[in-house]
């Protein structure tokens, strides 16, 4: 484990990147229609799946580019938690594979873990940390 351990840094930017552009296509799906998905014509922007697309779309690209990653990801960590019971659980409450909602409870719990370790080695918030 001592020689994985060193590369931790750098995958914890790569986990923070591969989800934050995964997590962006859900937005840009909902806002432009890039990622075209027939369910989600002619979505309202407001309403709930409307305004969740806003905090995927600039969200995820904040995530994507490492900046404010731990208030960002802990409010992102709040929306997939809210979307889980909200869209979900009514469903199968603890059946997640049942309800469909794996992809909110892990994208919950994938920031809310980047909320507490941060943006890794990559994140761009580390390039103002030293200026100051």
């Amino acid at each position: 484990m001592g020689v994985l351990s060193r590369f931790q840094p750098v995958l914890l930017s790569v986990l923070r990147i591969t989800a934050a552009y995964m997590f962006m296509l859900h937005g840009t799906a909902k806002l432009f229609g890039l990622s075209y998905v027939a369910q989600l014509d002619g979505l309202p922007l407001m309403s709930l799946p409307g305004i969740a697309g806003i905090f995927e779309t600039f969200g995820g690209l904040l995530l994507l580019l490492g900046l404010f990653v731990r208030p960002v990801a802990f409010i992102l960590s709040g929306l997939m938690a809210a979307a889980y019971f909200i869209a979900h659980a009514p469903a199968a409450p603890l059946l997640p594979l049942i309800n469909q909602g794996e992809p909110a409870a892990l994208y919950s719990f994938v920031f809310l873990y980047l909320a507490a370790a941060g943006g890794g080695a990559w994140a761009l918030d580390n390039k103002f940390k030293k200026a100051k």
